[in-house]
């Protein structure tokens, strides 16, 4: 199974990329995982906010495979522990699946075109966060998780 974390948006931030990508590595000894940033529509300052958002969801559609597993970030979505998290990915990895892809959306949102799509919809907390920082705690609890299931001390209990 292959792990894969996208962003609509711009590059990972200089003050956070090593960060990011640190945490990017260490899930790699556990999955293959990767980063791959959706840059937005180049005349995305000129559009209302639907348009902008029905033409990032038409870029993410167009890149998502049939049997990918699609978990939409969203403060609307269902909260999980970082056990619970844990088990999703491995209860994933049991099923079979060929890639999760967790998807952080656009400065709006996504378009309900993707929310339908998704399989999994996940909520970090109740609070809003920039999407650099999104970046950062997402791969650091996915790191967290995938040290979980191999039981590993990374995560105190």
């Amino acid at each position: 199974m292959k792990i894969a974390l996208w962003s609509v948006g711009k590059s990972h931030d200089r003050q956070l990329h090593a960060a990011i990508e640190e945490f990017t590595n260490r899930i790699q000894k556990y999955y293959p995982a990767a980063w791959h940033i959706i840059a937005p529509p180049k005349n995305a300052a000129s559009l209302d906010m639907s348009t902008l958002k029905k033409q990032e969801g038409q870029l993410i559609l167009g890149q998502l495979q049939a049997q990918d597993h699609l978990v939409l970030l969203d403060e609307k979505g269902k909260m999980f522990s970082s056990p619970d998290l844990a088990g999703f990915i491995e209860d994933q990895a049991t099923a079979s699946s060929k890639r999760i892809v967790f998807l952080i959306g656009g400065a709006f949102g996504v378009d309900d075109t993707v929310r339908q799509r998704a399989d999994t919809v996940w909520s970090l907390s109740k609070l809003v966060f920039p999407h650099m920082l999104v970046r950062l705690i997402l791969a650091e609890q996915v790191y967290r998780a995938c040290s979980i299931i191999r039981g590993e001390k990374y995560h105190h209990m």
